[in-house]
């Protein structure tokens, strides 16, 4: 059965966080699927991953038999953590666009698996692997919006989960989602709730899908 690596990176918890409640929806879908599968949920927030050091940088432009043992032990937390996501089918990560960009816990970890040689470049061990990224957001930044050159979340995780990984990278993006809470943003609540439902749609879809073809 196949393993799907769930990363959350919301500082909110579950119920009052939008791409939490869209990644547990995807979740909950792929569990109906996979009874019997793996499911590795890495949860940022509660259990950031070290920002990445100089010894666990320039260790993994080192061959490891040079490797002071400050360097050793760095890596090996780095090793760790390229290894849960090679070893996952799909990867599914929730990731809220906080001041224009992703959150400082998610960009940890991805400076952690971001391995050239391994990770990146002609042969990267993630080639091809499906990763599905929600990508909420308290605005509008779409094509066409007046913040579409404010959007960095979408543009940045494409290089590196596209270009750097290579791998096949679907977007979910619940958007408005600070309109309920905002007085400014009223008039804007029956678009929220529209694009929570589509994004919850999209979800069940997509994570059903995807476990009917890894099953296959």
């Amino acid at each position: 059965m196949a393993t799907l690596l769930h990363i959350d990176s919301s500082v909110f918890p579950a119920g009052t966080s939008s791409s939490r409640t869209v990644t547990d929806a995807f979740r909950r879908t792929w569990e109906e699927q996979h009874p019997g599968g793996t499911v590795i949920h890495r949860d940022l927030a509660a259990h950031p991953a070290p920002h990445i050091s100089a010894a666990a940088h320039t260790a993994g432009f080192a061959d490891p038999a040079t490797h002071s043992p400050e360097q050793a032990a760095a890596f090996a937390e780095r090793v760790k953590l390229i290894e849960e996501l090679e070893s996952a089918d799909a990867v599914l990560v929730g990731a809220p666009m906080y001041n224009l960009t992703i959150p400082s816990t998610l960009k940890a970890w991805l400076d952690n698996v971001i391995l050239v040689g391994r990770t990146v470049g002609e042969d990267a061990s993630l080639k091809g692997t499906p990763v599905t990224v929600v990508a909420s957001r308290g605005g509008a930044y779409g094509p066409g919006t007046p913040r579409e050159g404010y959007e960095y979340v979408q543009n940045y995780l494409s290089a590196i989960f596209t270009d750097f990984f290579g791998a096949d990278l679907t977007f979910i993006v619940p958007e408005l989602t600070m309109a309920p809470a905002d007085p400014k943003m009223a008039d804007l609540v029956p678009l929220f709730e529209a694009s929570r439902e589509r994004a919850l749609d999209e979800a069940a879809t997509t994570a059903k899908t995807l476990a009917q073809r890894l099953a296959a």
